[in-house]
């Protein structure tokens, strides 16, 4: 398969994924606009509030970053049995995790609150209890989502998650001056206002599952398989059982998988936290004005992580297919990443102290922002390469690896940051990029050790591929 072909395979998923993720952003963006005529209060709460569903967000990428390698491995495999066991153990995990979160963090709201915003919590307390007594609950739809975007991506559709995420951002644009200030609800209502959203593109997801025809199929095969497997069944009773069992292993399976995945991003998160924590040594400002530089960076980095996605998918769909293409696909998303992290250091260089003007900062804020974008250009050119070539491990079963690369690399990271802080934030940025290029050292090396493609490697059996097998979980994970 010739480079232009794996490029475009690369760039034809990645697009609807990064506008997918800007989507996500977007929402907390329109909250807090609306939120913000109620005052200071009413915005702490909101911000908070949306911080503890990111870090939730890390909890059911087991179960959808799982579900799409897996699905997209089996896709390739033409194995319509082990789509329907990925899709399966998918849905288990999310019925495991989402009571336990839904249901206890609604019980738990007003200590959580407490703990997200320190101390007494002042006016913000109640309203962020409020707000976490409607958000928390509907965590499950938000949960779901995530479910039926990694099916579909798995699939091979990245288009349909990208619209369900723009109908949701639509919906919450109309419904939030309605909830907020219409009904007079406040913050409770930005929270019901999010929840009607992506309750409705949750609908239409489950619709667009259905229509699915690679998914139909496999959901048509599997309901024959196990019509013949009940006529074979000596007793009714026995069948029980073999259902549970077969359900446990797809959860496992899929958990596997996905756990990696997860625990890189939950690291990834906290250690931006924790460095908010090392950016406040320096002063005020400095912390403003980190705080919304990191939110214009997101504009960049999302698009890593969109081809990162897109390069997880397309190895693993290729590996289910008994194709080794894991070299030629990581060289596409070296130069495609490289690209988009140049072309964002030159951006930030030219037009830092714009960025920060047009998020509303001035004086020594907007100085510190627009020195820390101009320092910060090396870092994501790395963070680009990484990033994105991770996915190609993500696709091939060598996450837990990656994960413990981004383990180590986010401690340094800190360790460095808080030896470099008296430097500064271009000290921080200095902190950032040598972590980064130990952390781009380590999977290029993995990369190096990645054997070329032989007839034997493009064997299912030898690329130890577990989506034919039910039973167990795939031994590269």
């Amino acid at each position: 398969m010739g480079a232009a072909e794996h490029r475009r395979g690369l760039v034809s998923l990645a697009y609807p994924v990064y506008f997918e993720l800007l989507a996500g952003v977007t929402a907390g963006i329109i909250n807090m606009v609306w939120v913000a005529r109620l005052g200071g209060s009413a915005v702490a709460a909101v911000a908070v509030a949306t911080n503890v569903e990111n870090l939730l967000l890390g909890v059911i990428l087991v179960a959808g970053s799982g579900t799409t390698v897996l699905v997209a491995r089996a896709r390739g495999a033409g194995d319509l049995a082990a789509m329907r066991s990925a899709v399966r153990g998918g849905w288990v995990l999310w019925a495991l995790v989402t009571p336990l979160v839904a249901i206890g963090g609604y019980l738990c709201r007003e200590p959580l609150a407490h703990l997200v915003l320190g101390g007494s919590g002042g006016d913000s307390l109640p309203l962020a209890t409020g707000y976490f007594a409607i958000a928390l609950p509907g965590i499950a739809v938000f949960f779901a989502t995530n479910v039926v975007d990694g099916i579909l991506k798995g699939a091979g559709d990245t288009r349909t998650p990208m619209k369900l995420a723009i109908l949701a951002n639509g919906l919450i644009l109309g419904l939030d001056p309605l909830f907020i200030l219409g009904f007079d609800l406040g913050v409770r209502g930005a929270a019901i206002a999010t929840v009607l959203g992506r309750t409705v593109a949750l609908a239409c997801g489950l619709v667009a599952l259905r229509r699915n025809g690679v998914l139909r199929q496999a959901a048509q095969a599997a309901q024959a398989a196990q019509a013949a497997q009940a006529a074979q069944a000596a007793q009714a009773a026995q069948a029980a059982p073999n259902r549970a069992g077969s359900l446990s292993a797809d959860a496992r399976r899929t958990a596997a998988t996905g756990l990696p995945m997860s625990a890189d991003f939950v690291v990834r998160m906290a250690g931006a936290l924790a460095l908010v924590a090392i950016v406040a040594r320096i002063g005020v400002s400095e912390v403003a004005a980190y705080g919304i530089a990191t939110k214009a960076m997101y504009v960049a980095t999302m698009a890593f992580y969109a081809v990162r996605q897109a390069a997880a998918i397309r190895t693993a769909h290729l590996l289910g297919a008994g194709r080794d293409e894991r070299r030629a696909i990581g060289r596409q998303v070296l130069l495609l990443a490289g690209s988009l992290g140049f072309t964002a250091l030159l951006i930030l260089l030219a037009a830092g102290p714009w960025i920060m003007r047009a998020f509303g900062s001035e004086g020594e804020v907007a100085e510190a922002g627009a020195l820390y974008l101009r320092c910060l250009g090396p870092y994501l050119v790395l963070l680009a390469c990484f990033i994105a070539l991770g996915g190609v491990f993500e696709g091939s079963g060598g996450s837990a690896a990656l994960a413990r690369i981004t383990v180590c690399g986010v401690a340094l990271q800190l360790a460095l940051a808080y030896s470099l802080s008296g430097s500064g934030l271009p000290g921080i940025c200095l902190a950032m990029a040598l972590a980064m290029a130990l952390q781009c050292a380590a999977i290029a090396r993995m990369y190096g050790r990645m054997e070329h493609p032989t007839v034997t490697d493009c064997d299912n059996s030898r690329l130890q591929i577990a989506v034919a097998q039910p039973d167990s979980p795939s031994p590269d994970n």
